[in-house]
């Protein structure tokens, strides 16, 4: 993609080494002037979900956007629909688009394998959001070391499609991104969340969602306007706002 389509009003960083790019985020956000892409091209310390270590080997994509969103924290939560839905459509300039589909809350699949996650953080009150990082993972030309019983074995983009550098992705999933952000300030969660179920894993399968309490297996019905998952089990609609999807 041509450097001419990098979204207007958007900055980017590219460093050689950082720590991790989220602690990055939240070290230069009280000087945030407009949304920034912060991209590594290698990590120290990267993270995941819930704390979890998160590798980064060479050639694959470690990037966070900052930015101050409006409204509450509940609208900043959406911006992971969004970026799963603009990281499916970059991966699908690579790769078959068959052989994606976006998994809840906030992984990317590649013929069933993890090839990218998402990470949020904020910092704010109830009433606004003082700035938002959300961290993306992507495996484009290799697979992590040392991942084992995973329930979604990683997998990467150069195993399945075309070689393609961080830098390239890159642009493409901020052109992406920035198209999602003009569908959700003209149009909506609503349409967002309608592009994001076309593109559901196992849509009207069963599964089980491990939350820190229990675990719930019911079939996978849809996503709230709130994103959170809807089962439906013989007790009825089970709506869940935060665990661990496992397909059966």
């Amino acid at each position: 993609m041509s450097t001419d389509l990098w979204p207007e009003g958007v900055d980017r960083i590219i460093l050689d080494e950082v720590g991790s790019t989220m602690a990055e985020a939240a070290r230069l956000a009280p000087e945030l002037k407009h949304p920034t892409w912060i991209m590594a091209r290698r990590q120290t310390a990267a993270r995941g979900r819930q704390g979890r270590a998160w590798q980064n080997p060479e050639g694959n994509l470690a990037v966070t956007l900052l930015m101050r969103p409006l409204g509450g924290p509940a609208d900043a939560a959406l911006r992971s629909f969004m970026a799963a839905n603009a990281l499916f459509e970059t991966l699908a300039l690579h790769v078959d688009r068959t052989k994606l589909a976006v998994k809840w809350p906030n992984d990317v699949l590649l013929s069933g394998g993890k090839v990218a996650g998402i990470l949020l953080e904020s910092m704010g009150s109830a009433q606004g959001v003082d700035w938002l990082a959300v961290g993306i993972g992507v495996n484009l030309a290799a697979v992590p070391d040392g991942v084992q019983d995973a329930a979604f074995p990683p997998t990467a983009l150069a195993e399945h499609g075309e070689a393609v550098s961080p830098e390239e992705f890159l642009e493409e999933l901020a052109a992406n991104f920035a198209t999602e952000e003009a569908i959700f300030a003209e149009l909506g969660f609503a349409r967002i969340r309608e592009d994001w179920l076309k593109r559901a894993a196992r849509l009207g399968e069963v599964i089980t969602a491990r939350t820190s309490r229990e675990e719930i297996t019911g079939t996978f019905e849809s996503i709230d306007e709130a994103g959170n998952l809807i089962l439906r089990t013989p007790k009825g609609a089970q709506v869940i706002a935060a665990a661990d999807v496992y397909f059966s």
